[in-house]
């Protein structure tokens, strides 16, 4: 293994990239052997990072690997020099599977050995920028400047991407001279949306039409940023999905902008209307009001037609190859890719009126999407009656079809999504164009993960269905659901989230330092109160009476409040703060060792140890003096009087490895992995009654022991406590 990471890195691959990729048993053969082959064509000479990480994207792309000496040969020759080409000439691979290419095809359709001189880009933005001349006079610098970029783009389609910039910069600054202070102003609303250089997004298509569409967009809009988070209602929410949710109505509120919570509702299978209710529920609780609240089934009846115009127009086409034939890569291309229109319109129309089985027929696209598969599915027959509309529909709308169109009708301005659906970027622009309806932009960035957890809608359904777990809502889980149960506050989610930030690369994280979130936030909102999880019964010999103790809620800031407790002759401690020998170090209570009692003002000694019938100790009699006329103790611990018995739950990792669902880790599942000690019950634990009244969810720092919150499982008579976390980190426990 560590040959093999050296070997990644020896490309410019970071340590944990090389790792990562280890993971990845069949990319990591392939690019074992392209760096093979690279060597053998390179002799002693290594190679160089540009050349690796061409290398290291071409393995992850290329799905014919009969192609990867061809490939590497280009990148190793510097005949292929840059992404833009080495995108070309996988695209030219997808489109052309026969055995023998043509290399001066291949050659003049990815720019091997075009060279765009300085001059070529200087007279070509020249050209544009006179073409547009009108326009920038007017506007200034509030000019759309992502216009001149992509028109020098698609002119200069080979030349170097910073060059082509700096020349349209100094080409604009010498036209338009330097800002003045009217340019520099705050731009009007309406203009909000260029500020984001949507129209430098790579693979956004500028056709004839795009800007028309766009002004009437900006005209319904008035400039507003709208976002949208759009889950599938087939499953709880999960800390990932947190992000998500921060991230959409996060951007949207902090430019003033709206965000929709639209439910992918296309699959009636798996939708049940618990996930609808939580759905709406988590986001609410995370602080965040939708704009609206939408479903992708609000549209069928629009998405059916623009369907029928897809077909009309000759981008899409009804297939009758089967499920089984579709999956996977270098799937083999439709025998009825070029029917006729009308056959097409007509069987599309029998689909809908239910004259076909499950499975038998689908509308496909034609495109090619980034990870080559080609031609994806846009609807399929479904005979399972939806939750909105009944029986209404036997075909139902695919994501690839529906999002991005559900969007446009939205007037989406940002589709924020994870890295995954990267591959789905190019059907997103190509669906939207093709209809010709306006484009909004594809922004991805990395996921969130956790380790020590699964957050697979299927696997935690495993987990429910073999007893693992309660339910969604278990609180070793990392759904949202679960993480409200176990007293998680959602300030603090909300922070782990900003503190994570947005990246690129996926993002995975330790439970620990979600935790350091959910301490500092239930540090400020939390009144602390006492509770014994093993009692020890003490009575006092000589108390003078029985009396009320006022307990601050929070000791560090007595102004917030305080409650007041019973302290009578019987009290109880916790069993580990009474040792009967005296051993090194340990400064609580010994029959030869004092301690205070916290709040109570009185210092305790031991004067008789009464033990049962097996010889353990089941009660102490002690001597109380007051604080004041004796010597300070070592410790001060806690206790209560005349309480409150409850339950009390203490959670740990649910799993007991970092990765439960990778087999270098976990070779037998992760079912296999789970830690016996996930859950402890303590079925007599006693608490002050100032919690008495508490309600679900409330939460409460017991001294010296942890945080703690009210379950719902709660009744009058027995109160329920969910461990939230201890109060000090520890990376070993949940």
């Amino acid at each position: 293994m560590a040959d093999a990471v050296s070997i990644f890195m020896s490309i410019g691959l970071s340590e944990q990239k090389a790792k990562e990729t280890l993971k990845n048993e069949a990319l990591s053969s392939t690019l074992k052997k392209a760096i093979d082959q690279a060597q053998g064509l390179l002799g002693s000479a290594s190679i160089d990072k540009t050349a690796g990480t061409l290398l290291y994207n071409m393995v992850t792309r290329l799905k014919d690997l009969n192609r990867l000496s061809f490939l590497t040969e280009y990148i190793i020759t510097r005949k292929i020099t840059s992404e833009l080409q080495l995108s070309a000439a996988l695209d030219f691979i997808k489109s052309h599977p026969q055995k023998n290419l043509d290399r001066l095809e291949f050659e003049a359709a990815c720019g091997v050995g075009v060279m765009v001189t300085p001059e070529q880009i200087e007279d070509a933005v020249e050209l544009i920028i006179r073409k547009h001349k009108d326009q920038l006079l007017a506007e200034r610098y509030r000019f759309n400047m992502g216009i001149l970029m992509g028109e020098a783009r698609t002119a200069l389609k080979w030349a170097d991407g910073k060059m082509v910039k700096n020349e349209v910069d100094m080409q604009v600054l010498h036209f338009l001279g330097p800002k003045t202070e009217a340019d520099l102003e705050k731009k009007p609303k309406v203009y909000f949306y260029f500020l984001y250089n949507n129209y430098k997004t790579e693979g956004y298509v500028v056709t004839s039409n795009t800007m028309n569409l766009l002004k009437k967009h900006l005209e319904e809009t008035g400039g507003q940023v709208r976002s949208r988070f759009p889950p599938e209602p087939n499953g709880i929410l999960h800390i990932g999905h947190a992000k998500a949710i921060n991230f959409n109505f996060g951007f949207a509120k902090a430019n003033n902008g709206i965000c929709f919570l639209r439910y992918d509702d296309t699959n009636p299978e798996k939708e049940e209307e618990k996930y609808f209710t939580a759905i709406k529920e988590m986001v609410e609780w995370l602080g965040y009001k939708p704009y609206a609240v939408t479903h992708a089934s609000d549209h069928f009846q629009l998405l059916y037609d623009l369907a029928v115009d897809l077909i009309r127009r000759g981008h899409a086409y009804v297939c009758h190859q089967r499920g089984e034939e579709l999956k996977g890569h270098n799937v083999p291309p439709s025998p009825w890719r070029e029917r006729p229109v009308e056959e097409s319109l007509l069987l599309f129309d029998r689909m809908r009126k239910g004259m076909f089985a499950e499975g038998e027929v689908t509308l496909r696209m034609k495109m090619v999407m980034e990870d080559g598969k080609m031609d994806p599915v846009a609807y399929r027959i479904k005979y399972t009656p939806h939750h909105r509309t009944g029986d209404t529909w036997c075909i139902y709308p695919t994501y690839d079809y529906t999002h991005c169109l559900c969007d446009s009708i939205e007037n989406i301005t940002h589709s924020l999504c994870t890295k995954e659906f990267q591959s789905r970027r190019s059907s997103y622009f190509w669906l939207c164009n093709a209809l010709d309806l306006y484009c909004p932009v594809q922004w991805e960035y990395g996921r969130l993960n956790l380790t020590y957890t699964v957050v697979s809608k299927r696997k935690i359904i495993k987990l429910v269905e073999t007893g693992i777990v309660r339910d969604w809502d278990d609180p070793r889980l990392f759904t949202l659901t679960a993480l409200r149960r176990r007293g998680f506050p959602s300030q603090a989610i909300n922070n782990f989230c900003a503190r994570v930030g947005v990246t690129v690369a996926q993002t995975t994280m330790e439970p620990h330092l979600l935790e350091a979130c959910v301490r500092e936030a239930l540090n400020d909102t939390a009144p602390r109160a006492m509770a014994i999880l093993e009692p020890l019964k003490v009575t006092i010999t000589n108390l003078p009476t029985n009396k009320e103790v006022r307990v601050p809620d929070f000791p560090a800031n007595e102004a917030k409040g305080s409650h007041v407790v019973p302290f009578s002759k019987t009290i109880f401690i916790e069993q580990s703060d009474f040792r009967e020998v005296m051993e090194k170090g340990y400064k609580r209570l010994t029959s030869d060792q004092p301690v205070g009692l916290r709040h109570a003002g009185y210092v305790i000694s031991v004067q008789r140890v009464i033990k049962d019938g097996c010889g353990k100790v089941c009660e102490l009699e002690v001597t109380c003096a007051s604080s004041d006329s004796v010597e300070k103790p070592k410790a001060f611990i806690h206790w209560v009087s005349d309480p409150l018995r409850c339950e009390v739950r203490m959670y740990e990792r649910l799993f007991l490895h970092k990765n439960p669902e990778d087999p270098a880790e976990v070779p037998a599942g992760f079912l296999s992995d789970i830690n016996p000690n996930s859950l402890t019950v303590i079925e007599s634990a006693l608490v002050d009654r100032s919690v008495g009244k508490a309600k679900v969810f409330e939460k409460f720092q017991f001294e010296r022991v942890g945080y703690f919150s009210l379950d719902p499982d709660s009744t009058s008579e027995k109160l329920v406590f969910n461990r939230t976390v201890t109060l000090k980190e520890d990376p070993g426990k949940m």
